[in-house]
């Protein structure tokens, strides 16, 4: 009785989280203030923490809060703030927004469906349940042989990055004069 109060429960944090995750998700888009848009983002990093918690990845859940709701969001409100994006800069075509809107959303959509259609969803065998699975220690021997390229790559990726912006903020503090 007690184990399936529990699974119920973890089964409505679950549902509560998606769905949140979702909302949120949707308000980034729909958001026409940047900032709020980076807020609703934020939130949706912690939503999918709360996802990591539920299937025992505690490290990644801890790692997604540090790295991508802290210093990769202050990037992003950051770099908002220093273009001063306003609204007679750029021009807008809400016809044409909407439509190429519609034709991404359909696509993504169609995708979705034909990999949802193609998936079977595994049942659970209690009797080779690796509780251990989401660990630092797992984490870690499988980030370092099976996906050393793909973090390599990434850590390349975030060095150029790196260097585009120390170069771009050089180039725009090189035009002011005090």
């Amino acid at each position: 009785m007690n184990d399936l109060l529990i699974q119920d429960s973890t089964k409505t944090l679950f549902f509560f989280l998606a769905f949140l995750s979702i909302l949120s998700a949707l308000m980034v888009i729909l958001s026409k203030n940047p900032v709020h848009s980076v807020l609703y983002l934020i939130l949706t990093f912690f939503t999918l923490s709360g996802h990591y918690i539920l299937l025992n990845a505690q490290f990644l859940a801890a790692v997604n809060i540090i790295v991508y709701a802290g210093a990769i969001m202050v990037l992003f409100l950051f770099v908002i703030m220093f273009l001063n994006m306003k609204d007679d800069n750029y021009k807008r075509n809400p016809a044409l927004t909407k439509l190429a809107g519609a034709i991404v959303g359909g696509t993504l959509f169609v995708i979705l469906l034909g990999a949802y259609l193609k998936s079977k969803v595994a049942g659970v065998d209690p009797n080779t349940f690796d509780s251990q699975t989401g660990m630092v220690e797992n984490l870690g021997k499988v980030l370092f042989s099976t996906y050393i390229l793909p973090f390599e790559l990434a850590a390349i990726l975030l060095l150029v990055a790196m260097i585009g912006a120390v170069m771009l903020g050089k180039r725009e503090m090189g035009e002011r004069h005090f």
